[in-house]
């Protein structure tokens, strides 16, 4: 099973590349942690897509730490990677997103993947019962690790997060993205929408971009990107999303996305403030044993 990381963002709230900012004790980065759990949970080739021009500090730090242990390929999100008879917007400087992001791996990935994003901590149980539903499903391998909202928030800003609607059988039935959420200072939990804050359930389940997809999934969204595009909107910052493009999947192919609930507490690096909070974390995690101390020594 292949691992599909997303790498290719910046971090313009974080400021700067947040995705090599360590956090473990021998300069660790999240994605070392991300890979380490995902071979603990079977995955046995890893893809990161990132920015071409990252390609050697990529293969001078996780690169070299990861070589040894499981394939790893690079793929580049080229904002001019478009299809036939498309080209970027005069002005344009913001990438496709994140569903463009995924494509930019089609051409290396011939099975079940999971995607996920670089920047991300997930927790082992989040891959565990990934790749389980992937093996015991390899028809239809379509899966998400359903997070509870509470366990992903963080005290310094707002996140973006997919409030997800699942039915009595545990399938996806669909995905409002929210790009701003947060706890207000009155104690409401409560997303941004309209010039107003609308109140959301601490307890419904969210999307954290934790996904469990099959091979036909990327010619699915080649035709969904050149809907994208040709939907209008604004030219300079419109985003084609991975759940926009796992729901267009579903839609079209008639499968269904078994949303798998985890009470797993979400770790990231939205902020720079948020990094001493993950960084604690892995500390905490390696005194109880969860991870080694020199994550890659073993």
């Amino acid at each position: 099973m292949t691992l599909l990381v997303m790498a290719a963002g910046m971090g313009s709230r974080y400021g700067g590349l947040k995705q090599l900012d360590p956090i473990g004790p021998n300069g660790e980065f999240i994605l070392d942690y991300t890979v380490y759990d995902a071979l603990k949970a079977g995955f046995d080739k890893v893809v990161f897509v990132i920015k071409e021009e990252n390609l050697e500090i990529f293969k001078e730090t996780v690169g070299n730490r990861i070589g040894s242990k499981v394939e790893a390929v690079y793929c580049f999100q080229d904002l001019n990677d478009m299809p036939e008879g498309f080209s970027v917007p005069e002005g344009r400087a913001k990438q496709w997103g994140t569903a463009h992001a995924v494509l930019a791996a089609r051409n290396v990935i011939d099975g079940p993947f999971a995607a996920v994003n670089a920047d991300d901590f997930y927790g082992r149980e989040s891959f565990d019962i990934i790749a389980s539903h992937m093996k015991a499903n390899p028809e239809s391998p379509c899966c998400m690790a359903g997070f509870i909202l509470k366990n992903t928030l963080t005290e310094n800003g707002s996140v973006a997060r997919g409030e997800c609607t699942v039915d009595e059988s545990g399938n996806l039935v669909d995905i409002c993205e929210h790009t701003k959420i947060m706890r207000l200072e009155d104690g409401r939990t409560a997303y941004f929408e309209n010039d107003e804050w609308i109140d959301i359930d601490e307890d419904c389940t969210v999307s954290m971009n934790c996904w469990g997809l099959p091979a036909d999934f990327f010619k699915s969204t080649e035709r969904g990107f050149v809907r994208f595009l040709q939907s209008g909107g604004d030219e300079m910052k419109k985003e084609y999303y991975l759940p926009t493009a796992v729901k267009e999947y579903l839609a079209e192919s008639g499968q269904r996305a078994k949303v798998l609930k985890t009470g797993a507490k979400w770790y990231g690096v939205t902020y720079k403030e948020d990094r001493q909070t993950v960084v604690d974390y892995i500390n905490k995690s390696i005194e109880d044993g969860i991870y080694p101390k020199e994550l890659w020594k073993e």
